[in-house]
């Protein structure tokens, strides 16, 4: 399907200006706030002017505004102070933590979702094959189970919630999280009940970040573990290794994504499995973009299609925390490729825009592509 680049920065606008979602939003102040930035020129679209394809790919890869972010978060803050003030009525001891892409701040849009971890410290598992297990350094088994406990917890957050506010929407429908938006709140919530896991790592090491945590599927009912503080770590360390490189590849690739299933292309990839497959990219071609920011977009393009020509290789990635493999489905796999075609796409477009002769070719060769934006300079763009 033909890319309309016109479109895709309109809504790459929109987007990171919280327009497209402001019917997530009731709160007039905070309306009256995104209305008004939507209204200011970011610095990106000043740049490239008479090249839209380039002007895209740099407004692709760059940090929504530090202001939607601190509301996301503020927000976020306010939630868990009434959720901490109210569930001890119900018995619980709770703490709180941030998960997901706006902890990560590789969130693309103004008005993001924030996932908020609610977890009951009176209650957590551990490997029994540990070392502070094995030391007898845990109390003795609770008689409880996960399962029971999360759903108590559950149960009485949604009730704080909606006691708290009346005017919001507090979606329960979601098996993982708690959805909470509009009514006075600025920016939407997912309110996620858990637990801590001391798995066998983090028994040795005592590190906060090799913490796990279990969370509560209540379709099923089952519970998951996952290392959402691992996987921003270790994400965060690789990005400044790279000078902010990774985290730029990852909002071009969710970017790319976003656009390319609005014009109908399936692109089945989830947000934390782009930020996984971005993480094994090559780190000195994506150190680069200190000196060529579209160096992003070569090592994007490059490290896509090298995975989508060599499936068998993909399929043994790693998450960041070596929970499991990256490319478990076969959907995944078929996103990679759809996301992969379209960073093709963008690549040879963007070149096209910065060498006359590409430019009189339909589709100029990958690498030559990449040659071509991998020795440009901020003077060029």
């Amino acid at each position: 399907m033909p890319r309309d680049i016109g479109k895709r920065l309109s809504q790459l606008r929109t987007r990171r200006s919280g327009i497209d979602r402001i019917n997530r939003i009731t709160a007039q102040f905070a309306l009256d706030e995104v209305v008004r930035k939507s209204q200011q020129q970011e610095a990106w679209q000043t740049r490239a002017v008479n090249k839209p394809y380039t002007r895209y790919a740099l407004g692709a890869m760059e940090a929504v505004d530090a202001d939607y972010t601190r509301i996301s978060l503020e927000t976020a803050q306010r939630v868990a102070n009434q959720l901490e003030g109210q569930l001890p009525k119900f018995g619980h001891s709770v703490a709180f933590r941030l998960q997901g892409s706006v902890a990560l701040d590789v969130h693309i849009r103004g008005v993001s979702d924030v996932d908020l971890l609610t977890l009951e410290t009176s209650f957590h598992t551990y490997a029994t094959r540990g070392r502070r297990s094995l030391a007898g350094l845990y109390t003795a088994p609770s008689s409880r189970t996960s399962i029971e406990v999360l759903t108590e917890l559950r149960k009485n957050s949604e009730q704080v919630l909606k006691s708290s506010y009346p005017k919001a929407d507090v979606d329960i429908s979601g098996g993982k999280a708690i959805a909470l938006s509009g009514g006075s709140l600025p920016r939407p919530v997912d309110i996620v009940p858990s637990h801590y896991f001391d798995s066998l790592i983090y028994q040795e090491t005592g590190q906060d970040h090799d913490r796990g945590v279990t969370i509560l599927n209540t379709k099923v009912p089952e519970t998951i573990d996952n290392w959402p503080f691992l996987h921003i770590k270790l994400i965060n360390d690789i990005d400044g290794i790279v000078s902010g490189a990774l985290k730029k590849a990852i909002r071009l690739c969710k970017n790319v994504k976003s656009d390319a299933e609005s014009e109908g292309t399936s692109i089945s990839f989830p947000s934390f499995d782009i930020a996984a497959t971005m993480y094994h990219a090559d780190r000195q071609a994506l150190s680069a973009a200190r000196y060529y920011e579209l160096a992003v977009l070569s090592e994007t393009q490059r490290h896509l299609d090298y995975l989508a020509r060599d499936v068998k290789f993909a399929q043994t990635l790693m998450v960041p925390d070596g929970s499991r493999k990256i490319f478990d489905t076969d959907g995944k796999l078929k996103g990679l490729v759809n996301l992969s075609i379209e960073m093709d796409d963008l690549l040879r477009q963007v070149a096209k825009e910065q060498n006359a002769l590409l430019a009189a070719l339909d589709e100029p060769p990958l690498d030559v592509s990449r040659s071509v934006i991998s020795v440009l300079n901020a003077a060029n763009i």
